[in-house]
């Protein structure tokens, strides 16, 4: 049985805040088009299994990999929905390619939330129902949430609202380079702080705006991936997990799921000193601090120093450890199940020397982290390398 699994195809499209031009079903079948042009492969031929990742309540009907197979060309193939976040069914891929019973894997993941009128209403329904939910039926938004996490973290950590402002100026900018990136800017910290406050202490300029768009992998077993691909990319580790669902047993100020996550995958990757091994990072930045605070779970910088180097330039793209290259969530949009997917796209691209003006030099080993995003606890770590 093959022990390694290698990523030798990626397709993707654009992301924007509304696409009304194309259905979900056309960018799905455009980046899987594409990644099966990259990858130099017949989907109705070569692929064993297809796996797509989203949520029933996103699309507005249940059992969603029943209308899958016609744009992924897996009519009559084994064909699954991972109800999670894309990163969830990366690692599905993976392990499936590891029982030895498939050799090649399709992984898509997408967001059409532009058609979505209700986004708020569905965010509250995944509230706890009997003690959370009636606060958001008088009428708070579940961002809210993420508000009094913030506020946790910064009185915990020191962290300062310049510093987190500091990560949106950052990742905006870094978008400006990324042609697929859906809310580039070049803004200072000032702008930031001055935009309207909405959820205390976040201001509206800490939040990832939501965005349209579509990621799908394929995944192959050694033995297929060296004869697909001159350089495969390796996924070396992987990890996942989930804190408790309860708003009040939660760690407020710490990101478990993400510390969780890190340790499965740097034990599996044999990986002690990450910050030694991990030559850039893509994490979760919904919201602006949670890219500080994902990186102090991660162990890529001690608790409480994060905001600090963000200031002093060590996650820009020519620091020390260059953090979400793509531009994030916060400058290519928050794609809800396809935004870690998106974050191992850019991981795959920076190793694979096609990320274009934002090319990073001399990168072997890049690490994606995701967050499924309020209300949830939940994450998951995947580590590449050349």
């Amino acid at each position: 049985m093959s022990k390694k699994v290698g990523v030798v195809g990626v397709g993707y499209t654009g992301f924007s805040s509304v696409t009304p031009d194309v259905s979900w079903k056309e960018i799905m079948f455009q980046a899987a088009n594409r990644a099966y042009h990259d990858a130099g492969i017949d989907p109705r031929k070569d692929v064993d299994s297809f796996i797509t990742c989203a949520e029933d309540y996103w699309e507005g009907f249940s059992i969603f990999d029943e209308f899958v197979p016609d744009q992924l060309g897996s009519v009559l193939r084994p064909t699954c929905t991972v109800t999670a976040d894309g990163l969830y069914g990366l690692i599905n891929g993976y392990m499936q390619i590891l029982t030895g019973l498939m050799d090649i894997v399709v992984v898509e993941a997408h967001s059409k939330i532009s058609d979505l009128l209700t986004y708020n209403d569905v965010l509250s329904f995944a509230i706890d129902p009997v003690f959370n939910r009636p606060l958001i039926d008088l009428g708070a938004h579940p961002y809210y949430i993420a508000g009094m996490e913030m506020k946790r973290y910064m009185s915990e950590t020191g962290t300062t609202e310049e510093q987190c402002a500091e990560v949106v100026r950052k990742n905006k900018l870094n978008a400006m380079s990324n042609p697929s990136a859906g809310y580039e800017a070049k803004i200072n910290i000032e702008d930031v702080l001055s935009s309207e406050e909405l959820f205390a202490p976040l201001k509206r300029l800490d939040i990832s705006p939501l965005a349209d768009g579509c990621v799908v992998f394929v995944l192959a077993s050694e033995e297929a991936a060296k004869k697909l691909a001159h350089d495969p990319i390796w996924i070396k580790g992987v990890g996942w997990a989930s804190e408790t669902s309860w708003l009040e047993n939660k760690e407020w100020g710490r990101a478990v799921y993400a510390e969780l996550a890190s340790r499965q995958a740097y034990k599996m990757a044999n990986i002690t000193y990450p910050k030694k091994v991990i030559d850039f990072a893509e994490v979760d930045d919904k919201f602006s601090y949670k890219e500080l605070q994902h990186l102090e779970a991660l162990g890529l910088c001690r608790r409480g120093e994060a905001g600090k180097s963000v200031e002093e330039g060590a996650f820009d793209v020519d620091g020390v450890l260059p953090v979400n290259t793509s531009g994030g969530l916060l400058g290519v949009g928050n794609t809800l199940e396809a935004s870690g997917l998106q974050k191992g796209l850019e991981v795959v691209l920076q190793l694979r020397k096609d990320a274009g003006g934002r090319k990073l030099p001399d990168v072997e080993c890049g690490l994606a982290q995701s967050w499924r995003g309020v209300p949830t606890t939940s994450g998951a770590v995947a580590i590449f390398e050349v």
